[in-house]
């Protein structure tokens, strides 16, 4: 569908989850609704919770799956089949435990990464060339095995950093909607300055 755009954020939905660290995509979502004043509804045939916007020309989709992370790709797969919407006008926000909180990297495609929720996505649209935005969250000491600490919320050390990385995340989103992919990467990928030049990256 002409100027429709999807933007999907990745988490696990229910009370236990909420403001946990593989949350951050659902978290960045959020926050373009708030600030776009779009409100969210559970749409039963996808599975997920989509929120509606106009920006401009452009019409946006907030896309929050509610089939648990691992598979993710059932509701992305079948909001992006009854919209048709483009490849390169599909954005997936997701957390990456390999990317220290404070850093954030959006790229046009790749690999999953062994994220669970992008294999998923990857395995039901058929194709790894979408654009992801990766919210760094760190590891714990850089243990392999993190599952308890992806799914802990943001300890009191790391609030203030993970709020404003929430913030510039968005603003990457809203930049890459409006200015494209390529001014996107530039203005704002690597490490979120910590200081008070707001929105800007080092």
């Amino acid at each position: 569908m002409e100027n429709l755009y999807l933007i999907v954020g990745l988490g696990n939905p229910g009370a236990e989850y909420a403001r946990t660290r593989h949350n951050a995509g659902f978290l960045v979502a959020e926050r373009l609704a708030e600030r776009w004043r779009a409100g969210w509804a559970y749409e039963k045939k996808f599975q997920a919770r989509i929120a509606r916007a106009e920006r401009g020309a452009r019409r946006v989709l907030l896309c929050e799956p509610q089939t648990y992370m691992n598979s993710s790709g059932e509701a992305v797969g079948a909001v992006k089949e009854f919209y048709r919407v483009a490849l390169a006008r599909t954005l997936v926000i997701v957390d990456d435990a390999d990317l220290p909180l404070g850093n954030i990297r959006l790229r046009p495609g790749g690999s999953s990464g062994g994220h669970h929720g992008l294999e998923s996505i990857e395995q039901h649209i058929g194709s790894r060339e979408y654009p992801r935005l990766r919210v760094g969250i760190g590891r714990f000491d850089g243990a392999r095995e993190i599952t308890g600490y992806v799914l802990g919320r943001f300890g009191s050390t790391e609030a203030a950093l993970a709020d404003k990385v929430l913030n510039v995340a968005a603003d990457q989103a809203e930049t890459w909607l409006g200015a494209g992919i390529q001014k996107a990467m530039s203005q704002f990928n690597g490490v979120i300055d910590d200081s008070a030049n707001e929105g800007k990256a080092q």
